[in-house]
């Protein structure tokens, strides 16, 4: 499953159109929906690490925020979301922030502290680290510069002062504080900036406080930036992109900096598809009492040199009832791993795809050659070649649901020499048996216009054959094909398909080379509101 959330919220507005606001918290992509030509946009970065021994806290994520962004209805973007820098160690600097990026807008990642050990000054970022102490000098804010300014600088110190305070690390609103000279308060984070894009005001991007080896250490600016301390101090806040707190003396424990975020604000009309190709959150709208909807999981990967992955369950409907301004859960499922590479592998299974009570099962992963471990699933994976007991495929609809949400894998061969395993099975025919020298074609998928074009989904994966024969045919919906006589990785279903990766090969009659087999395709979530 791809790793990460965002939350979608929609308030109606006039004239039948809703306000539609998207938080991503980890990346992912967005699919610009019929209609949408312009964006407003939250992009913050992740913030820098602090620094560990006499050091400095760590920058804030660069904060860029505007409108009217002009964006394409129905083209895919890749949503970056930085992650947070890495704490430094005692004779080590941190990490700096990763970078967030929208469409042409990036924010820089927030530097990392100063560390006294390694005699560091604090890097240059979005905000720039603070300084350690003893002359440390700030990094850099606004790095590379963008107008209006996306941060701030960290926080120098003096040559000399009281137990060696650090700097306070850059904040999207304000500069890293500076430590008095002779004494020992460390600088505080600056300050970070609030917006209400996502329909409350919150505030981002603060800096990291500096730390001391006595005395006060500065304090986290607002908007996620962690404190300082004489001895373990505070990461900065997961998707506010705050910078990490520096800490005291050489047994310190410094910290790491915050996620970033991106929220993306924008008006569709009444009706409108929204796809998910990744997991969510999904806010249900003022007025919207039901939606439509086709739920695909991930497809099962195919077996090392034998039977093809099984398609993901399938499941389509109209009218199902939702509660306005109740969060609903949003799972895409990720495809099965296929069979590794030199022995008797199967894969594994997809992983199910969810919306509100509605379930679609990971497709089972295929056989690998002289194994009968198939799996089971939406649809089940093709059976294995080599003549052992069971050669049986993989149960589809499993566990059962009403229209049925695939189909069996099939049965693999005995035929000698080739052993050709059976196909997985898809939305819509059960996966082909191996025969003679055939390896089994994977089952049809089902085509969809719920997105407003026929797209078909959950095609099985299909079967291989050892040094020649005939591989089968992935299953229309993104089934990948099966190989024949190669050495090569088994092909990967198609992504956001739900079709089963195809299975793997070889070019030895005794198979001691076999291949893995391919990943099953990623699955897929759309609904129309009603």
């Amino acid at each position: 499953m791809f790793a990460y959330s965002k939350i979608m919220q929609a308030l109606a507005v006039g004239g039948g159109n809703v306000t539609v606001i998207q938080r991503f918290l980890a990346s992912g992509t967005w699919t610009a929906p019929t209609g949408v030509t312009s964006v407003d946009y939250l992009v913050v970065a992740g913030g820098g690490g602090g620094g560990a021994n006499a050091a400095g806290g760590g920058g804030a994520g660069g904060f860029r925020t505007g409108t009217g962004l002009s964006v394409t209805a129905g083209t895919d973007y890749t949503i970056t979301v930085g992650g947070g820098g890495a704490a430094g160690q005692s004779t080590t600097q941190g990490a700096s922030g990763s970078n967030s990026v929208f469409s042409t807008i990036t924010s820089a990642g927030g530097g990392a502290g100063g560390n006294s050990g390694g005699g560091a000054n604090g890097l240059a970022g979005g905000s720039g680290g603070g300084g350690q102490s003893g002359g440390g000098i700030g990094g850099a804010g606004n790095t590379p510069s963008t107008t209006p300014s996306q941060g701030n600088s960290g926080g120098s110190t003096p040559a000399a002062g009281g137990n060696y305070p650090a700097g306070g690390g850059g904040g999207a609103s304000a500069v890293g504080g500076t430590p008095p000279t002779n004494t020992s308060n460390a600088g505080n984070g600056g300050a970070g900036t609030a917006s209400s894009i996502s329909g409350s005001s919150v505030t981002y991007a603060g800096g990291g406080g500096g730390g001391t080896n006595a005395g006060t250490a500065g304090t986290g600016g607002a908007g996620g930036g962690g404190n300082g301390a004489v001895g373990t101090a505070t990461a900065g806040t997961s998707n506010l992109g705050g910078g990490g707190g520096g800490s005291g003396g050489p047994s310190s424990v410094s910290a790491a900096g915050g996620s970033g975020i991106v929220i993306l604000s924008y008006q569709v009309a009444s009706q409108t598809v929204f796809t998910f190709k990744s997991s969510t959150r999904w806010t249900c709208p003022t007025g919207v009492t039901s939606v439509d909807y086709l739920v695909v999981a991930g497809g099962g990967g195919g077996g090392s040199c034998s039977g093809g992955g099984g398609a993901g369950g399938f499941r389509t409907g109209t009218s199902l009832s939702v509660t306005a301004g109740t969060e609903y859960t949003v799972t895409v499922g990720g495809g099965g791993t296929g069979g590794a590479a030199g022995g008797d592998n199967s894969g594994t299974n997809g992983s199910n795809s969810i919306f509100s009570t509605i379930t679609s099962t990971g497709g089972g992963t295929g056989a690998a050659l002289d194994s009968s471990i198939v799996g089971n699933g939406g649809s089940g994976g093709g059976g294995n070649g080599g003549g052992i007991a069971s050669a049986t495929g993989g149960s589809g609809n499993t566990p059962a649901t009403t229209p049925s949400q695939g189909n069996n894998g099939g049965n693999g061969g005995s035929g000698a020499p080739n052993y050709g395993g059976g196909g997985g099975g898809g939305a819509s025919a059960v996966g082909t048996n191996a025969s003679g020298s055939s390896g089994g074609n994977g089952g049809a998928g089902t085509a969809s216009s719920l997105s407003g074009s026929s797209v078909t989904y959950a095609g099985g994966g299909g079967g291989s054959t050892l040094a020649g024969g005939t591989a089968g045919t992935g299953g229309s919906g993104g089934g990948a094909n099966g190989l024949a006589n190669s050495n090569s990785v088994g092909i990967s279903g198609t992504a956001n398909t739900g079709g089963g990766g195809g299975a793997g090969s070889s070019t030895d009659l005794s198979g001691t080379t076999r291949s893995g087999g391919g990943t099953g395709g990623s699955g897929i979530v759309i609904i129309k509101i009603n």
